[in-house]
C-alpha cells in the first residue's frame, strides 16, 4: 500500500484561532479555564497549568480534587475549553452528557470564546510529562443547541499506558455520536512511530463531507461523516487515580506550543 499522501497546509489568511502561549497569562479571550463546569462548579473544575516562554503546561496535581465525584469517580482534570453553556439548575441541558442521570450543579452563561464550523484545528503539543494513570487530549464537541448536536471529534488522545519506551505510541483518533444519529461511532487508536513526548502537529482537517485526521502533515486517518453544527474545543489533562498501594507519578501534565484553528479555503 502506497504512503498517506500530505495533507495541503492551510493559507495563513485563514488563520482565526491562534493560541501561541507567547503571552505571560493565559488569553480568557481564547479560554475558559474550566472543564464541564455544569455538571460540578466552576471552582472545583479549575484547571491548574504554568505558561511561559511560548509553552503551555496542563497539568494535574496530587492534591487536585476530584472534579466531579458524583458522576465520575475520582477522576481529576485540567481541562482549557472555547465556549460552555447550560440550562437552570437541575436540569439536564448541558454539554456533554457523558452519562445517563446527569443534572446541572452550576449553571452557565452562554460564552463562546471559539465555536467553528468546519475548517483545519491543529495543535503542537509534546506528550512529556503523563504516566500509565493519565492521559492527553484535543478533542471537539458540539454546543449542543438541540440535544442531537452532540458528536465528538477526537483530535488526538494518548494514554500513558499506550506510550512504550521509545516514546512511540498509540493516538486515539475518530468521531463519536453521543446522541447525534447521523454520526456513527468511528474511532482507532493508531500506532505512531514517532517520540510522542516530543512536538508534534496532530490535526483535523474537518470539511462537510469527511474529517481527515493528521499527524505532522501525514494523514492518519479519513473518516467519511462529519458533524453539521459549530463545535467547541476541549485541551485536557486526565488522571485515574489507582486504587492503594498503588500511585500515580504527580504532576500529571504536557506540554502545549500552540492550538490553531483556519477557516476553510
Amino acid at each position: 500500500m502506497p504512503p498517506a499522501p500530505p495533507v495541503p497546509p492551510p493559507a495563513p489568511d485563514l488563520l482565526e484561532f491562534d493560541a501561541d502561549f507567547s503571552g505571560p497569562e493565559l488569553d480568557f479571550d481564547q479560554w475558559l479555564p474550566y472543564y464541564l463546569p455544569q455538571w460540578s462548579s466552576r471552582e472545583r473544575t479549575r484547571a491548574r497549568y504554568d505558561v511561559g516562554d511560548g509553552v503551555l503546561r496542563l497539568r494535574v496535581d496530587a492534591d487536585q480534587p476530584a472534579w466531579a465525584p458524583e458522576f465520575d469517580g475520582t477522576t481529576q482534570v485540567s481541562n482549557l475549553q472555547t465556549a460552555v453553556r447550560s440550562g437552570p439548575v437541575g436540569s439536564d441541558v448541558g454539554q456533554h452528557p457523558f452519562r445517563d442521570g446527569l443534572v446541572v450543579r452550576e449553571a452557565q452563561a452562554d460564552r463562546r470564546r471559539y465555536t467553528p464550523h468546519f475548517g483545519r484545528i491543529e495543535a503542537t503539543v509534546a506528550i512529556d510529562g503523563i504516566d500509565e494513570h493519565a492521559m492527553a487530549a484535543l478533542w471537539m464537541i458540539g454546543l449542543e443547541e438541540e440535544p442531537t448536536q452532540s458528536a465528538e471529534i477526537c483530535v488526538f488522545e494518548v494514554f500513558g499506558r499506550d506510550i512504550r519506551p521509545d516514546g512511540s505510541a498509540l493516538v486515539g483518533i475518530g468521531v463519536h455520536p453521543f446522541r447525534d444519529p447521523s454520526i456513527s461511532d468511528e474511532f482507532e487508536r493508531v500506532p505512531f512511530a514517532g517520540d510522542v513526548r516530543e512536538p508534534h502537529r496532530y490535526a483535523v482537517d474537518w470539511r462537510p463531507d469527511e474529517v481527515v485526521f493528521s499527524i505532522d502533515g501525514v494523514v492518519a486517518k479519513r473518516v467519511a461523516q462529519s458533524p453539521q453544527y459549530p463545535m467547541q474545543l476541549m485541551l485536557d489533562v486526565f488522571a485515574f487515580p489507582p486504587a492503594p498501594p498503588a500511585a500515580a507519578a504527580y504532576p500529571e501534565s504536557f506540554a502545549v506550543y500552540a492550538v490553531r484553528g483556519y477557516r476553510l479555503g
